[in-house]
C-alpha cells in the first residue's frame, strides 16, 4: 500500500469517528430535528485541523492580491525567491500581495500566458525564504480524491472532493447578449427580439427591433450567418454593426461578452451561485472539484492529502464546480522563466516537457 493510500485510509477513518463522535453530541432545534455541530461539519475548524501540517504548508504557500487595497485573487509561491502564479483575468492591476503572517509586499509582472490564463509575479524583497510549494500531478489518475485549498483570509482552509475525468475545456465564443427573431432577404436582416440586461448588447445601446445589416462590413441575412460571425471572435472583442432602427441607419460598437456569465440569469444554478469566474473556458486540460470558493479564490493552490499541489485553481464555474489547473499543464510553462527552475520543478519537468507537450 502506497503512502497515498494510507493517508486517504487514515483521513477516512478520522472523519468516520469524527462524525460518529459528534452525532452522538447533536442538537435539537425546536422542531426536534438534530444537526451535526459546526466544528464536525465538512469544513468545520475541527475536520480542517485534521489535515495537520498540510493545512499549514497551505496557508503559508498562499498570498492574498490586492488592487486598491481589496482582494481581487489568490496566488500560488512557487519558489523561495518569491515567485507567485495565479489567475491572469482576474489579477490585472493587482499592486501588492499579503502573506498568511500579515506582511505585504509590492508586486512585479514577469509574464503573463494568456492561453491558459496564467500570470507569473515577482514579490520585491530582499530575502529568498518564502514558503513554497511542493508539486505533484498523481491526482491525475485517481478517480476520486480529497483535496483541500486556502480560503480567501488565509485564516482556514475548504476541503472538498475532486472527481470527474481530466478534461479539456473548449472554447467559448463571444456574445452580444440579445435573442434574435425574424430573419431573411424579405426582412432584410436579422432582427432583434429582445436585449438582455446589463450584457454587451445592451451596454452598446442596441434595442429590441433594431434590424442588424451586417458585422464587420459583411452583409448578414439569416441568424446561422450572424451566430457564426459573432462566435468565431473572443470575449472582448469588438464588432462593428450596421443596424436599421426605425428605417434609419446608424452604426453600432459591440464589445464582446462571454456567453455563461450573459445568460446566467436563465440559469437556476447560477442564479443561486453568486458571482463566478468571466474566464472559465479554452483550457488544455482541467481537474473539477467542488470545493466552495468564491471567483477572489481563484489562483491559488490545489493539495491532496499529503500536503502537495496537485495544480492552481483557475475558474468558479458554479457554486458547485471549480476548475483547478493541473501541475502537468501549468509546470512546462514556468521553467525558462523561473530562474531557480531547476531546484523547485520536478526534474521531469525541466529535462523533458515543453509547451509543445502540451
Amino acid at each position: 500500500m502506497n503512502n497515498l493510500m494510507v493517508v486517504n485510509l487514515i483521513f477516512k477513518i478520522t472523519l468516520f469517528f469524527l462524525i460518529v463522535w459528534g452525532t452522538r453530541r447533536m442538537s435539537a432545534d425546536s422542531n426536534q430535528s438534530s444537526y451535526l455541530p459546526e466544528p464536525f461539519r465538512l469544513n468545520g475548524i475541527t475536520t480542517q485541523d485534521a489535515f495537520g501540517q498540510g493545512k499549514v504548508r497551505a496557508l503559508n504557500s498562499t498570498v492574498r492580491l490586492l488592487r486598491n487595497n481589496k482582494l481581487i485573487a489568490l496566488g500560488t509561491l512557487i519558489s523561495p525567491k518569491g515567485y507567485v502564479i495565479t489567475k491572469a483575468s482576474s489579477c490585472v492591476g493587482a499592486r501588492k500581495a499579503t502573506l498568511q503572517n500579515g506582511s505585504t509586499f509590492s508586486l512585479k509582472i514577469r509574464k503573463r500566458f494568456e492561453d491558459i490564463d496564467l500570470a507569473l509575479y515577482e514579490l520585491i524583497a530582499d530575502k529568498n525564504t518564502f514558503a513554497c510549494v511542493e508539486w505533484t500531478d498523481d491526482n491525475l489518475t485517481l478517480p476520486v480524491s480529497w483535496v483541500f485549498s486556502s480560503f480567501i483570509e488565509l485564516e482556514e482552509i475548504r476541503v472538498g472532493i475532486a472527481s470527474g475525468n481530466p478534461r479539456t475545456i473548449g472554447r467559448e465564443g463571444g456574445v452580444m447578449g440579445v435573442m434574435l427573431g425574424q430573419d431573411g432577404k424579405a426582412v432584410g436582416g436579422v432582427e432583434i427580439n429582445e436585449v438582455v440586461p446589463q450584457a454587451a448588447g445592451d451596454r452598446a445601446g442596441l434595442l429590441a427591433k433594431d434590424l442588424i445589416l451586417s458585422i464587420d462590413g459583411r452583409r448578414v441575412f439569416t441568424k446561422e450567418q450572424l451566430g457564426k460571425l459573432v462566435s468565431s471572435k473572443d470575449p472582448g472583442d469588438m464588432i462593428n454593426l450596421e443596424v436599421s432602427r426605425k428605417n434609419k441607419q446608424r452604426k453600432i460598437k459591440v464589445t464582446l461578452g462571454h456567453s455563461s456569465v450573459t445568460f446566467e440569469l436563465f440559469n437556476r444554478n447560477l442564479q443561486m451561485s453568486g458571482p463566478v469566474s468571466k474566464r472559465k473556458d479554452n483550457f488544455p486540460l482541467i481537474l473539477q472539484h467542488d470545493l466552495p470558493l468564491p471567483k477572489e479564490g481563484m489562483g491559488g493552490p490545489l493539495f491532496n492529502l499529503e500536503g502537495k499541489c496537485i495544480g492552481i485553481n483557475i475558474a468558479r464555474v458554479d457554486r458547485v464546480t471549480t476548475f483547478a489547473l493541473p501541475t502537468k499543464t501549468l509546470l512546462p510553462y514556468l521553467k525558462d522563466w523561473l530562474p531557480d527552475a531547476q531546484n523547485i520543478l520536478p526534474e521531469r519537468i525541466t529535462e523533458n516537457d515543453t509547451e509543445a507537450d502540451l
